[in-house]
């Protein structure tokens, strides 16, 4: 039997870790590694067009599976491109392995070829970053970057030169039992009891939701009835709270709709629940804030807490419960559903007026009928900037689909990468890539990807020749939109010369039909829609301080365009209101 080397036995501990692909772009020094992936049935070798889309890929099929999933770049410029993506699943606590192979390892520090230290550069966008400069560090060291990846929920980066890769593995090597998956954390009884007796003694009291509360929202629901607590969350516990929510007064910063903003600046009581909400100029500074989360550095970042907890929301919530005392005032409560009723009747009407009429088509309107056709299960992958905003006021979650984006790092270019990993983990379940031309266009060559493997992704492009947001920041900071506008090509034909499905929208009567025609499409698909660039308006008094970017240093900015099938929830919580 031959003995294994460092390659191969690297691509076992993979398997062994549950890793079920490998995404990246092949180069010499990744070859031993690659090749080793060629005679191994257990794992795939899935080659994308830019090193960018196999982070983000990977970082997608992480969040969709809750396990680890891993990504490859050679040395110099091939790992190097990887860096984005890798920020990107770092700060969505998504687990990755990336490998970043090396120059030889003779030729290390001597300015050589491609010559880079990723050990060092990707430090930033990691838990744990090492350099295998032998092969006596195989395999703890690979053990060690799996294990801080899975247990702290984020990026390990391993730097393997091409020629350690390839010389004989240690024999005799030990192999500690590796961990897959993260335990429950539990907060101390003192904090339980701390904040049940904060919780007994205000009047009112507003729950603010977070990506932390996934799996949880059973739990959040119980604790809401039980203090008649108003629920809002922002854009990453939508998925996970928005649904089924008799409590849900909307969502709070930039992209905000509803009453969110009122409930959390009008209780007594603010409880902040899994979210490391970045928006500080939208929290409140004059009610007491308590904040639950597992990840203790986050824990008063933010803002100024009176109580600290460290733990996960289901298990706090667990504990919580049961020594609340049970509130039975709802007037806090219906006074913020009721609010959160007229603010979403005041915009609603803004995609439904006329729209069979209105060319170019209103993005509001696509987005409405996309999340009318989209499958219950669909996964949903949003590039950054007005998709967000479509995404957020108008996909509706229901427990069973996912709406995944670049929610924290803020990258263009995310959503297609995205869909590719997101449907590598499940061909029969609808993917749909909620793209804009400029960030499609940014890896527009990863379509061939979809191609190469007949991913049955649906990328649905809003088309509106410009880079919106980026318009909007320019306008409220009172500068012209410069540098903003995008010259396209026809991408339906583009995407059919590429061998896919490809069909251009340009009147609103034709939408529904070509949305129909491209999910019964069994493989890619590119729906080009051409979207109405003046379709956001935004308010008519607007001061020099209130936007900076992202982050608004202002109150309430609600951008104005209709909020969907959250218009029904808001009526239907409403009318649970007792009436006097």
């Amino acid at each position: 039997m031959a003995k294994q080397n460092v390659a191969e036995q690297f691509v076992d501990i993979l398997v062994r870790a549950g890793v079920k692909r490998l995404y990246g772009v092949v180069g010499d020094s990744l070859n031993p590694v690659v090749d080793a992936i060629r005679r191994t049935k257990a794992i795939d070798w899935i080659q994308v067009r830019h090193e960018e889309t196999a982070a983000f890929a990977a970082g997608a099929e992480a969040q969709i599976t809750g396990s680890l999933a891993a990504c490859a770049g050679s040395c110099g410029p091939g790992n190097l491109h990887l860096i984005n993506g890798l920020y990107d699943a770092h700060r969505s606590m998504a687990p990755v392995l990336a490998l970043a192979s090396q120059i030889p390892s003779s030729e290390i520090g001597l300015g050589y070829f491609q010559e880079t230290h990723p050990d060092q550069l990707f430090r930033e966008c990691s838990h744990y970053s090492e350099l295998i400069s032998s092969p006596k560090q195989m395999p703890r060291l690979l053990q060690t970057a799996i294990q801080h990846a899975v247990g702290q929920s984020g990026v390990s980066v391993v730097s393997l030169p091409g020629d350690v890769a390839s010389e004989a593995a240690p024999e005799k090597a030990v192999e500690t039992a590796l961990v897959t998956s993260r335990p429950s954390v539990r907060p101390g009884d003192t904090e339980i009891d701390k904040l049940a007796a904060m919780i007994d003694e205000a009047d009112k009291v507003t729950l603010f939701c977070g990506s932390g509360t996934a799996g949880a929202h059973a739990e959040v629901m119980a604790f809401a009835e039980k203090i008649k607590s108003p629920v809002g969350h922002a854009l990453r516990g939508k998925e996970w709270i928005q649904y089924d929510n008799p409590y849900d007064v909307g969502m709070s910063g930039l992209l905000g709709y509803g009453a969110a903003y009122e409930a959390t600046h009008e209780c007594d009581l603010l409880i902040l629940l899994g979210t490391d909400f970045p928006y500080n100029a939208f929290l409140p500074d004059d009610v007491k804030i308590a904040q639950v989360d597992v990840r203790p550095e986050r824990l008063g970042r933010r803002s100024k807490l009176d109580l600290a907890v460290w733990g996960d929301v289901r298990e706090t919530l667990h504990c919580l419960t049961p020594r609340v005392s049970p509130k039975s005032n709802r007037r806090f409560l219906d006074k913020m559903l009721k609010k959160h009723a007229d603010a979403l009747e005041g915009v609603v009407k803004a995609y439904t007026r006329k729209v069979e009429k209105h060319v170019p088509i209103h993005p509001e309107y696509v987005a409405s009928v996309l999340d009318d056709l989209a499958a219950d299960d669909a996964v949903f992958t949003v590039d950054t900037g007005m998709c967000n905003v479509w995404a957020a006021r108008y996909i509706s979650p229901n427990g069973k689909r996912r709406i995944i984006g670049s929610f924290s790092h803020g990258s263009m270019a995310n959503a297609l990468p995205q869909a590719i990993g997101a449907q590598f983990t499940d061909r029969r379940r609808q993917v749909v890539s909620m793209s804009g031309d400029g960030g499609f266009s940014m890896l527009m060559g990863d379509f061939l990807t979809l191609v190469q493997y007949d991913l049955p992704v649906k990328v649905v492009l809003f088309n509106n020749s410009s880079l919106g947001m980026v318009e909007l920041e320019m306008l409220v900071a009172g500068l012209p939109s410069y540098g903003t506008t995008n010259h396209n090509p026809d991408f339906a034909a583009v995407a059919r010369a590429a061998g896919a499905y490809g069909v251009r929208v340009e009147k609103p009567k034709q939408l529904a039909g070509a949305l129909k025609d491209a999910f019964a499409h069994k493989g890619p698909a590119l729906v080009d829609i051409v979207t109405d660039p003046n379709a956001l308006s935004i308010p008519p008094k607007i001061s020099s301080e209130m936007v900076t970017g992202f982050a608004l240093s202002a109150s309430k900015i609600v951008l104005d365009g209709g909020v969907g099938r959250m218009l029904q929830l808001a009526r239907s919580n409403l009318r649970n209101v007792p009436r006097p």
